[in-house]
């Protein structure tokens, strides 16, 4: 579907195109992708929890960077112009932009917009040009690989010939990376950021492999293409089964396209451990006024909007947990709210129906009566075929230096993803190891780690067994 976002009037700045010029491929450092997962420099798991801000058409409103940490969130994606659409913002502009965000423990996700809708509206720029862009500003960006995701374009294409995506996209990785970025890269869909002819959905592993520091993150916007639990459910579990890093990089509560099911998005992102960036903290024109978080640029006015994201359920301030690299605490497998019974439209003929999440009891084993570990394995929510379960290690009477947890899967259940451990399979026999931060635990002490899985008929929990070290 055409998104037509909360562009506000705008006159057009022409910009210059900057050359590239090669230099060696730098070695991938900072954020990076683990299967799945985005990992922060210091190797601990990173989930976005976070917001849009148009600070490319309101860089007055300095302040709101600010004001959007003050609502809990750990990630900001910021509206950058390369100056073919709107007036550039230059390297100074944006060296500005990320000294803030590190100081108010931010994780920065910059984007540029000019790119929004190629191909089916006439203004917009291409991905090249959002290349040239960013080697053109190179100096604020270089040293920055813990604190700032590069997002090449917003929207590149809209649904006029968007299989130009494919090769657009792995050219643009390839040009970064020769021109020496060792930066996250985020990749978003075309079809106007919402992918509704699975090209990026489909293209995915091919763009990764094609990324040469293997360190590419997918963004998906869910509008009103998502406007049911079957599109939402179906749509992220086939890149957590296909082992690929997505975060949905806009979506909202409603839209002129459709209704999108925000709940459901909120609920799955939580379940499924990846990270959300509503849109947008406030200014949008268009007729999208209603997606503004905040009325006026005023902190103390949210809006029904801004309200259900930051402070409802599987919402920001009880999801967002800040970036370690910062210095916070590491973080354990997240909490997952008892999730709420979706009620979808009819799916489209590909897409399953989804079933009501259905918690099962944990399975204990017995304490050991003396030092030694236990372990607690419970399912937190399941969907379709697939379900996320939580183990917890806790330590006996006496302090433990490390642990292992197994299991052999009884209903032939297979892993998709982990996280705060190190997993082995072998057959349907499991075997978790501690991170180097969570195997040191002292007397009564717990550690968690968590996981999705497959499954087909019942899914039948294990017994598991912890040993310590």
């Amino acid at each position: 579907m055409r998104w037509l976002g909360g562009l506000a009037a705008m006159a057009v700045a022409a910009g210059l195109s900057l050359a590239a010029t090669a230099q060696p491929a730098a070695a991938a450092t900072g954020i990076t992708v683990s299967g799945t997962r985005i990992l922060e420099g210091n190797g601990n798991p990173f989930v976005m929890r976070g917001v849009n801000h148009a600070h490319t058409w309101y860089a007055d409103r300095f302040s709101s960077l600010a004001d959007i940490k003050a609502q809990g969130a750990n990630t900001v994606r910021v509206v950058l112009s390369t100056g073919d659409r709107w007036t550039r913002n230059d390297a100074t502009d944006v060296a500005r932009v990320v000294a803030e965000c590190k100081r108010l423990r931010l994780i920065c996700v910059l984007e540029a917009h000019d790119t929004t809708g190629y191909g089916e509206d006439a203004a917009a720029t291409t991905l090249a040009r959002a290349v040239d862009y960013w080697i053109g500003i190179k100096s604020a960006l270089d040293g920055q690989e813990n604190y700032v995701i590069l997002n090449i374009g917003n929207e590149p294409y809209g649904n006029t010939n968007a299989t130009g995506w494919i090769a657009d996209t792995k050219n643009a990785i390839a040009r970064l990376r020769a021109a020496g970025f060792a930066h996250a890269l985020m990749v978003d869909a075309p079809n106007w950021g919402q992918d509704w002819q699975f090209i990026m959905r489909d293209n995915a592993a091919s763009v990764l492999a094609s990324d040469p520091q293997h360190n590419t993150i997918f963004s998906i916007h869910m509008y009103g293409v998502f406007d049911t639990a079957a599109e939402i459910t179906d749509y992220i579990g086939r890149f957590q089964t296909a082992g690929l890093p997505l975060v949905i990089g806009e979506f909202g509560h409603n839209h002129s396209d459709g209704n999108p099911d925000e709940d459901t998005i909120l609920a799955t992102a939580q379940a499924r451990g990846i990270g959300y960036l509503g849109w947008s903290w406030s200014g949008n024109g268009g007729g999208v006024e209603y997606l503004d978080m905040v009325t006026g640029f005023n902190p103390a006015q949210l809006t029904s909007w801004g309200d259900r994201l930051f402070n409802g359920a599987n919402g920001i301030k009880a999801t967002a947990r800040e970036a370690t690299i910062y210095g916070g605490t590491t973080p354990t497998t997240p909490t997952t709210p008892t999730p709420t019974t979706p009620t979808p439209t009819t799916p489209t003929p590909t897409t399953p129906t989804p079933t009501t999440p259905t918690p099962t009891t944990p399975v204990l084993t017995t304490p050991a009566p003396s030092g030694g570990c236990t372990a607690t394995y419970a399912v937190s929510g399941s969907w379709g075929t697939g379900f996320q379960g939580a183990v917890t290690v806790t330590a006996g009477r006496t302090a433990i230096r490390g642990w292992t947890v197994t299991w052999t899967w009884p209903s032939g259940q297979q892993l998709t993803n982990t996280w705060n451990a190190t997993i082995t399979t072998t057959g349907s026999t499991v075997t978790a190891r501690n991170m180097p931060y969570n195997g040191s635990l002292a007397a009564g002490a717990t550690a968690s780690w968590g996981f999705t899985a497959s499954y087909s008929g019942t899914n039948t929990a294990p017994t598991v067994t912890c040993t310590a070290a």
